[in-house]
């Protein structure tokens, strides 16, 4: 039997946005949802999953949006104006301008923030988009620091718990079929320990999405990709376990 995880990120992103990954959650296959708990829009995301099974993890977003953490406290993370630097900084820059100790404040307080929402410890630090290993540090020692998982990387790739996973996220592709990448990624040779993991960002498209996202049309397909129950029939006459983080 194969197995694949598919991971919504973004929850929080905005308004819209969180609308239809809330759809892709209650009438569809989504059940492990990353949080941009920095965002306005954070809360909002969290409260339309209450009652849902899904598993939440921190999606630790320093290029997006404001901190939690006062500004004058994290500079080298924050423009002129309090926010976040821009993702294309981050890309641009030939050398990792993050400060470790500034990057683990905020961290911290965006892990803080959605065990808050929440009521219950999140399963596991991810990143959102920014290229800088001081960050991608901070997000393990937050991770070690709780005593929840992050990504780690062993002989044969990327490792959740003991489970090396393949990951795929196709949506920058030209021609995007969601529901082809699943079966792509979902058919692909897989050992005992191993896992396929798909990350969607599904959701509907608002203004703000629009302006500040590459991603924009992909959402709103994959959010008719995972509610379509072609998917699960699919899964069930093709022998493949969908799992979330709490199976790894």
């Amino acid at each position: 039997m194969n197995k694949i995880l598919v991971r919504a990120d973004d929850l929080g992103y905005s308004e819209a946005f969180n609308y239809g990954l809330a759809r892709a959650v209650k009438s569809g296959i989504v059940r492990s949802v990353g949080v941009m708990t920095n965002m306005e829009w954070g809360e909002h995301g969290v409260r339309l999953l209450d009652g849902t099974d899904v598993t939440f993890t921190v999606h630790a977003n320093i290029c997006q949006g404001k901190p939690l953490t006062d500004p004058a406290l994290i500079p080298s993370l924050v423009d002129e104006n309090g926010e976040f630097k821009d993702k294309e900084l981050y890309r641009a820059a030939k050398e990792d301008f993050v400060v470790l100790e500034e990057a683990v404040l905020e961290v911290e307080a965006q892990y803080l923030r959605l065990a808050e929402l929440t009521g219950r410890k999140p399963y596991m630090v991810e990143a959102h988009a920014v290229p800088s290993n001081n960050f991608m540090k901070a997000i393990v020692l937050v991770a070690q620091k709780y005593g929840v998982e992050h990504m780690k990387f062993g002989p044969k790739g990327p490792m959740i718990g003991s489970t090396t996973m393949k990951f795929s996220m196709d949506s920058g592709n030209p021609d995007y079929n969601p529901f082809e990448s699943f079966k792509k990624a979902a058919s692909q040779p897989m050992a005992e320990d191993e896992a396929a993991l798909m990350v969607l960002h599904p959701g509907f498209v608002d203004e703000y999405v629009l302006t500040t996202s590459y991603i924009t049309t992909q959402r709103a397909l994959e959010v008719a990709f995972a509610v379509n129950p072609e998917v699960p029939q699919w899964c069930e006459e093709n022998d493949v376990k969908l799992l979330t983080y709490a199976d790894l």
